[in-house]
């Protein structure tokens, strides 16, 4: 007897009539429940007339029982320890250099690769020694003419661990960021508030960059910590309006 004769045989028998029934009114019954609960919502938010557009990415903790994401755990590990915020660290940088604009900023530990550099004159950084693991702002400012010079801020104490300017640039880079410095009305200051006005938390990023219809706008990274979790704002640098909220929950 070969193996459908004896799956033929076993599904005509009552018991395994029985299971089938058995089987089908679990499924019915785990239809019913999930109906129940979806009630047709696809969790898709949107914005009030007049509101920024709102997106949410969402990934599911790794166990479901609201333990932290890696990410999560590691914005956890990093923002408490920086003692200086976005806003004060973006005005050293650009006080770094003098007549520069900010174009980007973000917080970082230092790696173990990294090592202290001097300043473009040969002398020794003002922090004394900077550690593997410490919190920095990494920062990138750039002359009138689009001359970027990047500087890294001690996130603790505040004082300029580096700054320094690459040779070389590219003669399209910079006309481009000579461009956005014209258009720039809203200081980073001003920035942070419209952000953290708009989503409660801590700024670990701020970024300049264009927009598809030319305009320029900030990205602006605000971590919750309650919940460790990040959003992202696209405020328009010259009105401060914000234009969109990405919130990521990974």
């Amino acid at each position: 007897m070969n193996l459908r004769s004896i799956s033929r045989n076993r599904a005509g028998s009552p018991r395994a009539r029985r299971v089938r029934l058995a089987a089908l009114c679990a499924v019915a019954s785990g239809a019913l429940v999930s109906g129940c609960g979806s009630g047709g919502d696809t969790g898709t938010s949107h914005a009030a007339p007049g509101r920024p557009e709102v997106r949410q990415t969402t990934s599911p903790s790794p166990s479901g029982t609201g333990r932290l994401t890696e990410d999560q755990a590691a914005r956890k590990a990093l923002v408490p320890t920086a003692k200086v915020t976005a806003d004060k660290a973006a005005a050293t940088a650009v006080g770094e250099v003098s007549g520069s604009t900010l174009l980007s900023i973000e917080l970082k530990r230092r790696s173990s690769g990294s090592s202290a550099s001097p300043s473009p004159t040969g002398s020794p950084s003002p922090t004394s020694s900077p550690r593997t693991g410490q919190p920095v702002w990494v920062a990138e400012v750039s002359e009138k003419d689009g001359t970027e010079h990047n500087v890294r801020i001690d996130a603790e104490s505040g004082d300029v661990i580096r700054s320094r300017t690459d040779p070389g640039q590219d003669a399209d880079d910079k006309a481009e960021r000579a461009s956005w410095i014209t258009k720039i009305k809203q200081t980073p200051e001003q920035v942070a508030k419209a952000a953290t006005d708009r989503k409660k938390g801590t700024i670990t990023s701020m970024e300049l960059d264009d927009a598809d219809s030319g305009d320029v706008i900030w990205s602006v990274e605000v971590v919750s910590t309650d919940d460790w979790n990040k959003t992202t704002l696209d405020i328009d640098a010259t009105t401060g309006e914000v234009l969109s909220e990405d919130v990521g929950r990974d």
